[in-house]
């Protein structure tokens, strides 16, 4: 019998598939953790019906790397961004090289970008002006935002607002806040993105009367992998790695907190993602 990806990595109780094509709005797959295996990781998301990935460029070193991927995979699409924690290296020449990335055929987002008041890797102030740049970027190109916030809510919608008009779409990806955040960002006609963070009993049980508040046409699900491994899933994983094969597990997640079906919420979800994203059908 022929060795299969699956024998690497995944017990069998993690093999799930997805009654419908899943969209992963954010897989950080130029993580060194993938580089062992990632034709693997690749072949145990199609398995698992994970049939598009948005690769999440969080620098100009990694979206470079996000795009080459992007050219290599069939349903693979990439974002360029420099992420809050990173904004102290902002220059407007980063911001040129950026803007030429941009016009890459597979390159579908300006991000990750946005504000983290919680770690403060960047000044608050350095953060506003790397953000700033950036969204003149994403105006300027007329491409979606791929955003990251921590504790900047208040900020970060202000922001947002004074340049709402010239936008295209927004999502605030990995959504982890409370009700008002949530409601400030729908007023602002922002879509959502879930990740296994509601899988999480400790930190993640406050989303789950809040997911049926988020229009289905708002909501996009994602991994976030390597990072935030679910912590409910049903048989143990070596390691801590997460990766795309398991996004049908959030699904299912999300799904029976907003009281649907899986099949309808990834019927939504994709849809949503590909007109999000503008991504061909």
């Amino acid at each position: 019998m022929a060795h299969s990806a699956f024998d690497d990595f995944l017990p069998e109780a993690l093999q799930f598939h997805a009654p419908e094509p899943l969209v992963d709005i954010g897989a950080n797959l130029t993580h060194e953790s993938f580089q062992r295996d990632l034709p693997a990781v690749v072949e145990r998301a199609r398995a698992a019906n994970v049939s598009t990935l948005i690769l999440t460029g969080t620098d100009l070193e990694h979206a470079k790397q996000a795009a080459a991927l992007a050219e290599q995979y069939s349903g693979f699409f990439a974002t360029a961004g420099v992420h809050p924690h990173d904004a102290s290296r902002w220059r407007p020449a980063l911001g040129r090289e950026m803007a030429a990335l941009y016009a890459h055929p597979k390159m579908v987002a300006v991000g990750e970008c946005g504000l983290d008041f919680n770690r403060n890797f960047s000044t608050p102030t350095d953060q506003e002006r790397a953000f700033e740049a950036q969204l003149a970027l994403a105006a300027e190109n007329g491409l979606p935002l791929f955003l990251h916030e921590r504790d900047a809510g208040p900020r970060m919608r202000e922001m947002l607002k004074s340049w709402r008009d010239d936008l295209a779409d927004a999502v605030i990806h990995c959504f982890t806040a409370d009700k008002e955040t949530l409601y400030g960002y729908l007023d602002l006609d922002l879509h959502i993105g879930l990740t296994g963070w509601i899988c999480d009993e400790r930190r993640g049980h406050h989303l789950r009367p809040l997911v049926g508040d988020i229009p289905l046409n708002r909501l996009m699900i994602e991994t976030d992998c390597p990072y935030l491994l679910p912590r409910n899933l049903p048989a143990k994983l070596k390691g801590r790695r997460h990766e795309p094969a398991l996004l049908p597990w959030i699904a299912r997640e999300i799904a029976h907190w907003y009281g649907i079906s899986e099949t309808e919420l990834g019927q939504r979800t994709t849809q949503t993602a590909q007109a999000f994203f503008r991504l061909p059908a």
